[in-house]
């Protein structure tokens, strides 16, 4: 019994070094990056309050009450984001629970009562999480940053982009659905690890959406994001989220 265990570790050791020899070192990069940013963690509970803007059309707007919580436990922490909108397409509450090491659980209330999980409440993982929330261009997967979880990571390179010295990441998914992201190319801060500019691209290789931070204000003496923007594309609508910082 004792040879067998050993014959086992001895197995499992050089299969995974063979198989991080087959990684180039651009990819062995990417995996590390991916791997720290996917392990961040909140350093104590907060709560925000927001609006969600939705411009589906030219001259078209809708807006939305959005509350942003973090919830930190022994096991995990949670994200939240609750949408209070009149129309029920407007309406929702998106529960992401993280726990180190798994993929992420999207759990999904058709309601912005911000309560836990009921009989309506649907829970998803990895591209099940692409679909709207509260009818905005912000996938599920967005709020959660899926596509850091994905096995398939490459750093590009390392460049300036909006006056940040950035690296440059691409995430690729191994196995997209239909009208999914298939790649995502992300600039992340090397200060801060937060993402400065990114870019999804569909199965066919065409730019889907772009995700850009638009405003950043200082509180506490930190930096803290104020506003960001997700474009769709092919539609030619974006939504924007706007957080009132004040409330944390």
């Amino acid at each position: 019994m004792t040879r067998w265990l050993a014959w086992m570790a001895g197995w499992f050791v050089s299969v995974t070094f063979a198989a991080s020899l087959e990684l180039s070192p651009a990819e062995m990069e990417g995996r590390q990056l991916a791997r720290q940013l996917q392990e961040l963690r909140p350093m104590e509970n907060s709560s925000l309050s927001g609006i969600l803007r939705i411009f589906p059309g030219r001259n078209q707007r809708v807006e939305i009450p959005v509350e942003f919580r973090t919830i930190l436990t022994e096991t995990n922490w949670q994200v939240l984001y609750i949408a209070r909108g009149p129309a029920p397409d407007h309406a929702a509450t998106i529960r992401i629970v993280r726990n180190e090491n798994q993929p992420n659980q999207y759990q999904v209330s058709p309601s912005g009562s911000g309560e836990g999980e009921t009989n309506a409440t649907k829970v998803l993982t990895g591209d099940q999480a692409m679909i709207p929330f509260a009818g905005s261009d912000f996938w599920l997967a967005d709020l959660g940053l899926e596509f850091f979880s994905w096995p398939q990571q490459k750093l590009l390179k390392k460049e300036l982009r909006s006056g940040q010295a950035c690296s440059v990441l691409e995430s690729t998914n191994p196995n997209p659905g239909e009208g999914s992201y298939a790649r995502v190319v992300s600039w992340i801060d090397l200060d801060t690890g937060g993402i400065v500019h990114a870019e999804a691209y569909d199965t066919k290789g065409s730019r889907l959406k772009r995700f850009e931070p638009k405003a950043l204000k200082k509180v506490n003496g930190q930096w803290q994001l104020q506003e960001m923007v997700i474009r769709n594309l092919r539609t030619g609508s974006r939504t924007s989220i706007q957080f009132d910082l004040q409330s944390k």
